[in-house]
């Protein structure tokens, strides 16, 4: 399972997703969006941050981390 975080370089969400990550155990890359701007194309980015899971965006919002283990947890039955 490939998982992205898109986010601005300024989304100050990120250590906390991180850390989020990290306590379910779920091995996720980040991609800045200024970086890649074929990404803001592709999924119709307007915010920060993102999470992008095997290619489909998951999430346009942070979500909690009971949302995360909710959706990870239903992705694997």
């Amino acid at each position: 399972m490939r998982v992205q975080l898109l986010v601005t370089r300024t989304d100050f969400s990120v250590p906390n997703l991180e850390q989020e990550f990290k306590d379910l155990g779920i091995n996720y890359e980040i991609a800045y969006l200024e970086n890649h701007p074929e990404m803001v194309k592709t999924y119709n980015i307007r915010h920060s941050p993102n999470i992008v899971v095997d290619g489909k965006l998951a999430f346009r919002h942070q979500p909690s981390e009971q949302e995360l283990r909710q959706y990870f947890d239903d992705l694997k039955h």
